[in-house]
This record gives C-alpha cells, structure tokens and sequence, in this order.
C-alpha cells in the first residue's frame, strides 16, 4: 500500500533522501521510533498504513489527518473515523524537532512511518519518496466522499480510485494489505446476515462463527484468515 501510494505521489516532485542534507537523520529517526512502537505492539503496524492511506485518500498525502479542530476549522477530518497512531506520529515529530527544528513535515512523518511499518511487520523493503509539504485545512464531510465505504462494490471502488489516479492494479494491490490487521463484526454482518450470494459459502460459515447475528459487533475478526497472524504482513491475502 505504501510502496503504491508512493509512486503515485512521485508525479509531484517528491524524490528520494530529501532530507539527506537538510536532516540527514530523519528516516532513521522514524524508523527507529516505529520499529519500537511495533515491537511492543505489533497491532500498530497495520494501523501506521491505515492512518498513511486515510490521510493520502482524502487530500492527498498532506497530513491534515492530524490536523486537531479549531475555532476557525471545528470539524475535522480526524473526527470523522477513529484511527491509531496519533501519539506515535506526535512522538516522531517531537524528536524530530528536537534535532531538525521546522525541517520534516508531517506528511513526510506518515508515509516513513506506514514504510518502515511493512518492513517492522512483514520484512518487505523500498524506498520512499519525499519532500511532501504539510496541508493547512482538513474537512469532516470530505472523509466520507473520498473514502472508499466497506459496502462498496467493484465498480465503485474502481471510480474512486480512478479520481485519485489510480487504476485497477493499484486497487488490487492496496488491497493486499488487508493480509493484516483486524476489523470488527459490524463491518462484516451486513454480507452475513443476510447471505451475500456472492461469497464462498465455506467462508462465510467461518465468518458467521465468530460474529453472530445478534449482538457481537465489537468482536474482532482477522482480515486475512488464511494466515494465522494477524499481525504479520504478508501475501497470504491474494
């Protein structure tokens, strides 16, 4: 996903060991943080790429996912979905700070981040391009018109995709990182109950016996139920 996202953001400029001069130790400086961070809670892998995704799907890759609410801007994008990570990217950006004062974005600190998370959680190495520069707006309502719904289709997440300049590949492959991470039953039951004639039926006894129809949408379900680890990214989910 990240590795995806990134391609798509080299048509802006962006370019590789950005900060080589004006911060030579930033990407270390995450990677670091990160590595650590995943160390004692592997479930913060999956929700550094979630976070990098959400903020890249809306404004682009901007950071105004972070953006707290103001008198002058008081619904924000960060209100409209709960999401992981935020004291973790305010960690990085502090210590940052502390040896670059005003030098890395945030948005840069999100795609290191969502980077160095694929490989603290599946090994899996590229480079990443940056020189992103931070947003200044971010909006509730847009959170719901650019992000793609858990109900949506094929067809419907090929438009979506399609107003970010992506195309079907990029789906498949942004997709891939469902191999880890969890959702919950409340995003599920609505394919289970009743029966979408569309999936396996093998599958969805597996599902139904973890979320029942009554209640349970708190209860976690694992997105890859092929491997064992929900925390280990992988290419288990194709």
């Amino acid at each position: 996903m990240a590795a995806a996202l990134s391609s798509l953001s080299m048509a802006s400029g962006l370019q590789y060991n950005f900060y080589n001069s004006s911060c030579p130790k930033a990407e270390d400086t995450v990677r670091g943080i990160v590595q650590g961070m995943i160390s004692n809670d592997r479930t913060m892998g999956a929700a550094f790429v979630r976070l990098f995704f959400h903020d890249c799907f809306v404004r682009g890759c901007d950071a105004s996912i972070l953006l707290d609410p103001s008198t002058s801007n008081p619904n924000t994008e960060k209100q409209a979905i709960a999401l992981r990570g935020y004291d973790t990217v305010n960690k990085i950006k502090d210590a940052l700070e502390s040896i670059c004062p005003g030098v890395v974005s945030c948005a840069d600190v999100l795609a290191f981040a969502a980077r160095d998370s694929t490989t603290a959680s599946g090994g899996f190495t590229f480079g990443m391009p940056s020189g992103r520069r931070d947003g200044l707006f971010s909006v509730f309502g847009e959170v719901f018109q650019h992000m793609p719904s858990p109900s949506s289709q094929l067809e419907d997440l090929l438009k979506s995709f399609d107003a970010k300049g992506l195309d079907a590949v990029d789906l498949v492959v942004l997709y891939g990182t469902h191999s880890f991470g969890q959702t919950t039953c409340s995003l599920v039951k609505p394919r289970l109950y009743p029966a979408d004639p569309t999936m396996k039926a093998t599958f969805m006894m597996a599902l139904r016996s973890v979320c029942p129809q009554q209640g349970g949408g708190s209860i976690l379900v694992n997105n890859n139920r092929v491997s064992p680890d929900p925390n280990k990214l992988s290419n288990a989910f194709y």
